[in-house]
């Protein structure tokens, strides 16, 4: 695309031959993978003496609990806690306060959790809210965990708490990660669904599958593929970072440069299950895709509207302008989006676009298209060059003079160089003048000439 008029450059050209150079970047180091730290919260109220098939509530859960930590024996990477409520304090009347961190979170704490169990029995009441306020406490700060809570109890909070407002705040500050409920004898999914991910467990082979499923989404990696998608819905857009923000939170979790695989498919990320997303892809303009769920230990695919094109400028003669700014806006919008260098070939959504050429005097094209996958280029003419002789030091101007009009371009500098070598389009110009040194406004000089394409022309202000 070439622009309808010629431009003005508002400081130095360098015309140059573009080049390109070659290298092999270093070899980056994975991250070290983050430590995941479970908190089991577990209900020892009083309704847990209740019967449930073979055994007590609290007895068969225990038992199976147990046998699930087993599992975890010399896994890397792994800290568990334990924090029992309604254990010490009878019922009635019960304490609407009866939690403790029995067990801190810790490696190699399986024995001790499994002797806590069998030394505490069901004696109280139900505190949930506060339990889960409390085991906000439970986290030491790092800065590499994954901090996750799994609450098993078999009944209703009891002390006018309000756990979905804990829960949530608490998730907001990325203290822990969404919980995972697992309910016993009873289904309490709509009132623990705005707490965590609830799993009902009505019998105790539920149990157990609830307990294995929980424990397989808190540990197990998920893959994610994301396909950034061009104007045909295709995969093809590439080589952008894509920045995962926690939705609840707004805390940055993940960037990442996408990439294509060796198979030319959008790379495979790990990242974790338990968080709802917010992604922003930093194209230009950027593209965001908000509250993206992730099914645990499945391959899931992400799809996002990224379709581009690029844009380039052109001088007249196929010369390459260096280090002129040129603002790139969405067509009939104020906001700057880029400010792109001459020189450089960028990317951008398709649309229509605005494109301000900062040369002397200021260039701007309306309606600019970026087509998928197109190069749209923006020609200017090649610059002339204007040499300003002043013979002494003052103040003055640069005009460009249209129609009997003078329209501000430039302030000449006041400064020991007697001359000064300004890149401007083709047209006419003006230079207003007075020496510092002479104290009478009449002394004023204006100097009128012209600029030609790629060619130089001497403006004298004095005839010594």
């Amino acid at each position: 695309m070439k622009s309808g008029r010629s431009i003005l450059l508002f400081f130095p050209f360098i015309l140059a031959f573009s080049f390109s150079g070659f290298g092999q970047g270093p070899r980056v180091q994975e991250k070290p993978k983050p430590t995941s730290r479970i908190l089991f919260v577990f209900d020892a109220s009083q309704s847990m003496i209740g019967k449930w098939q073979s055994d007590t509530k609290f007895n068969i859960a225990t038992r199976l609990f147990s046998s699930i930590l087993d599992s975890l024996k010399n896994m890397e990477n792994l800290e568990i806690g334990l924090r029992l409520y309604g254990h010490q304090r009878l019922y009635p009347p019960g304490d609407c306060k009866d939690t403790k961190l029995e067990v801190p979170l810790g490696k190699n704490n399986i024995e001790r959790i499994k002797k806590v169990l069998k030394f505490f029995g069901p004696k109280g009441i139900t505190p949930i809210a506060y339990s889960l306020l409390q085991a906000g406490n439970d986290f030491p700060p790092c800065d590499n965990c994954r901090n996750i809570i799994i609450l098993i109890t078999d009944g209703l909070e009891e002390c006018d708490g309000d756990p979905c407002l804990v829960s949530h705040e608490l998730q907001k500050k990325g203290i822990f990660l969404k919980p995972f409920i697992i309910g016993i004898g009873k289904n309490f999914k709509e009132s623990f669904d705005c707490v965590g991910t609830y799993f009902d467990a009505t019998n105790e082979k539920e149990f157990r599958s609830a307990l294995n499923v929980v424990i397989s989404q808190a540990l197990n990696p998920t893959s994610v593929q994301v396909n950034l998608l061009d104007q045909y819905g295709k995969p093809t857009e590439t080589n952008v970072n894509m920045t995962f923000f926690d939705n609840v939170s707004g805390h940055m979790k993940y960037n990442f440069i996408h990439s294509m695989n060796n198979k030319g498919l959008p790379d495979t990320l790990e990242i974790d299950p338990l968080l709802t997303y917010d992604i922003v892809v930093y194209t230009i303009p950027p593209v965001r895709k908000d509250s993206i769920t992730i099914t645990p230990g499945k391959h899931n695919t992400i799809g996002i509207d990224a379709p581009q094109g690029y844009l380039a400028f052109k001088c007249s003669g196929n010369s390459t302008i260096k280090y002129l700014p040129c603002l790139i806006r969405r067509n009939g919008m104020g906001e700057t989006l880029n400010v792109q260098q001459f020189d450089l070939v960028e990317k951008y959504l398709v649309g229509n676009y605005s494109v301000e050429v900062l040369c002397l005097p200021r260039l701007v094209v309306n309606d600019v298209e970026i087509a998928q996958s197109h190069t749209t280029t923006v020609e200017i003419p090649l610059p002339g060059i204007a040499v300003i002789q002043k013979s002494t030091n003052g103040y003055g101007s640069l005009y460009l003079e249209e129609r009997g009009k003078l329209t501000w371009l430039y302030n000449l500098r006041d400064t020991p160089q007697q001359q000064e070598t300004i890149y401007l389009q083709p047209g006419k110009y003006k230079v207003v003048f007075r020496s510092k040194y002479s104290n009478k406004t009449s002394y004023t000089v204006d100097r009128s000439f012209s600029v030609e394409s790629g060619q130089t022309v001497n403006v004298k202000l004095y005839n010594n």
